[in-house]
């Protein structure tokens, strides 16, 4: 029994394949939008590379630009059988081509769905970069000097000004780390010499932060230096004062905005899958509707569209079959008692047996 069968006349199976040509064209559109949303996403992601580590980050915004390629490419293509289709003499240029293209249409949008849930699940992966990205960069902040890690320092600085934050989890990460370069440090310092002894690994440790972690809305001039010693700063508590500095990691900082960027991502591409569904179930009602009108031989007449010809249970085993009969056409059952019929077969005598030998006469 037919899924969802509908019966269309001459004039109604004309305005759904006008209105499925419309769609089409709109789902080009649709294909540009995923594209472009594709290709915001890699701008964005790339814009701050320096600070986020080499993974499969990219997998994301790579399969967002692919399937708009394709979506543009796969409705153009209907755009022009549906408005052929309008003609059932045309059709029928038409009629082998259409089932395989309503196969290759669904796989693909099954191709949006995985795009658009890739952007939820990209969370995870997008916060190990990051934090093994600021990790690094935040490590490397005092290496002005050297290539390839030069622009460093000015990254992060740029970073925790426009994101409002500072280090990776916090503004802590900054007094576990060497920030200041050792050329800028006096050695004849007795602070300094005092502070490189003190540290197992001689590194030059304080507990401050540079300049961008401060926050301009503070009503006091900015305390980057010994944060954690009241006594250095005059009407100062370290544990009730609220911090002049950021106080939000950029590790979290930059994992919510590209988290709000997917998010719209992903719901835009749910839409889109939603709407290319439709349209994918539309021409699926088109083809069979002119299919069977051919069939019927009246091409005036009423005919019968459905989506499955027959239920979903008995689809489902008419596929499987095929796909494990594919490849025995060509193969010799090897099953017991199945051998080859040419064997052991009784040879036909076709002349006569025990014919005397003609005597030879002898020479006189």
């Amino acid at each position: 029994m037919a899924v969802l069968k509908v019966k269309f006349t001459k004039t109604k199976r004309d305005k759904l394949a006008q209105i499925l040509w419309i769609l089409n064209w709109v789902s080009v559109v649709s294909g540009i939008i995923l594209f472009s949303l594709g290709l915001f996403l890699k701008i964005e992601i790339k814009k701050r590379n320096e600070v986020m580590a080499k993974g499969d980050i990219n997998s994301v915004p790579n399969m967002l630009i692919s399937v708009g390629v394709i979506a543009c490419i796969i409705n153009f293509l209907g755009g022009k059988i549906c408005y052929d289709c309008s003609d059932a003499n045309k059709f029928s240029q038409w009629k082998l081509v259409m089932l395989p293209y309503i196969v290759c249409t669904f796989c693909f949008t099954f191709c949006i769905l995985v795009g658009a849930l890739m952007c939820y699940t990209m969370r995870n992966e997008l916060e190990e970069s990051l934090y093994l990205g600021l990790r690094d960069a935040i490590k490397f902040y005092k290496d002005t000097d050297i290539p390839g890690r030069c622009f460093l320092k000015k990254t992060v600085d740029m970073l925790q000004i426009g994101f409002q934050c500072c280090g990776n989890n916090g503004f802590r990460d900054w007094f576990e780390i060497q920030w200041v370069s050792a050329r800028y440090l006096n050695m004849a310092s007795k602070e300094v010499l005092d502070r490189l002894k003190s540290n197992v690994d001689g590194k030059f440790l304080v507990d401050g932060v540079p300049f961008s972690c401060c926050n301009p809305s503070s009503p006091r001039p900015c305390i980057q230096y010994q944060l954690t010693n009241n006594s250095a700063h005059y009407n100062y508590d370290f544990l009730t004062e609220e911090l002049n500095i950021w106080v939000k990691g950029c590790r979290e900082a930059l994992l919510d905005y590209y988290t709000a960027i997917m998010r719209s991502i992903g719901i835009a591409a749910l839409l889109i899958w939603l709407f290319e569904l439709s349209v994918l179930i539309g021409v699926r009602y088109l083809q069979t509707a002119m299919k069977n009108v051919l069939l019927l031989g009246d091409l005036e007449g009423e005919s019968d569209g459905w989506l499955l010809e027959n239920s979903f249970v008995e689809t489902a085993k008419y596929n499987i079959n095929i796909i494990k009969n594919l490849g025995k056409a060509n193969q010799i059952s090897t099953v017991s008692g199945m051998n080859d019929p040419n064997i052991d077969v009784q040879n036909t005598n076709c002349g006569k047996t025990n014919v005397p030998t003609k005597s030879i006469p002898a020479a006189s």
